[in-house]
């Protein structure tokens, strides 16, 4: 299966952010013929203020980056794994962050929110706090593409390996995983995370990413890190973009799968550990 990672530097504009988000998918389908499309975390919207992030969610099915998508899918016949988005909810202020997944005939194969929600401080003092506008979801979704069962993610998820051993649990052998990670996460914790996952549950993972900059609530920029990438279950990196606008297309090899799991064969080696002694 060839897979195309299209990293971008959405704003809080919609329009602008889906004119390049379909240009972007233009030049993949015309310089790659990938099987699978994936867009990053908050294609669609990135940054403003909480009250124009809530302003700027739209309907699932239905909204104009959820279209957008779909309509693409259906017009090129590949399959698209629509990054996340913001999700209206007319029973709620709180909106969601979502991934939408299509087929390669454009129907939607299922969607994933967010579960875990970035709320930290970071180090240069600078507060995110995701759970002010968006509700957590509480379903998993893994779906099958071109023979390969794809387990979903958001972003901050990556930290949370029990979310990842869930998925890895339905025989998953590709993590997708749309972010925006921080410049000043992403240079520690990036590739390292996305290495472990890989290594640990012995499953591909591509995980696409937010670059540049954006004009945050405070009115300060903000930088995301970029550097889209692809990991074998070797937890080699096979695919990798920079700092800027990219797309970084691979193809990912189902032998492969077969000869790390057959090298090291952990889920034959793995134990009941839900007996836990106290002293």
């Amino acid at each position: 299966m060839k897979i195309s990672l299209v990293q971008m530097n959405s704003q809080p504009d919609r329009r602008h952010n889906l004119e390049v988000a379909q240009a972007l998918m233009e030049q993949a389908m015309a310089d790659h013929r990938p099987d699978l499309i994936v867009l990053p975390e908050h294609f669609d919207w990135t940054g403003g203020t909480p009250c124009q992030k809530r302003l700027a969610a739209d309907a699932v099915p239905g909204g104009a980056a959820y279209a957008m998508a779909q309509a693409f899918a259906s017009r090129h016949g590949v399959w698209v794994h629509a990054g996340s988005l913001l999700e209206y909810r007319p029973d709620s202020e709180l909106i969601y962050n979502t991934t939408v997944v299509f087929d390669a005939a454009g129907r939607q194969v299922g969607l994933y929110r967010k579960i875990h929600l970035f709320d930290i401080t970071a180090p240069d003092g600078k507060i995110y706090a995701e759970s002010a506008t968006v509700a957590p979801g509480n379903q998993l979704l893994v779906y099958e593409c071109m023979g390969f069962r794809i387990g979903c993610a958001i972003c901050y998820d990556l930290r949370f390996s029990d979310l990842f051993a869930r998925l890895a649990a339905h025989g998953v052998d590709l993590f997708v995983l749309p972010a925006a990670f921080t410049e000043q996460t992403g240079k520690h914790h990036w590739e390292v995370l996305c290495r472990a996952r890989a290594i640990e549950f012995q499953a591909y993972i591509a995980a696409c990413g937010q670059c540049g900059s954006y004009r945050a609530s405070d009115g300060h920029e903000r930088y995301a890190f970029g550097h889209s990438l692809v990991a074998d279950p070797w937890g080699e990196i096979i695919a990798e973009a920079g700092r800027d606008v990219a797309i970084v297309t691979t193809a990912l090899d189902p032998a492969r799968l077969k000869q790390v799991r057959q090298w090291i064969p952990m889920q034959d080696h793995r134990r009941d550990l839900t007996r836990v002694g106290m002293a």
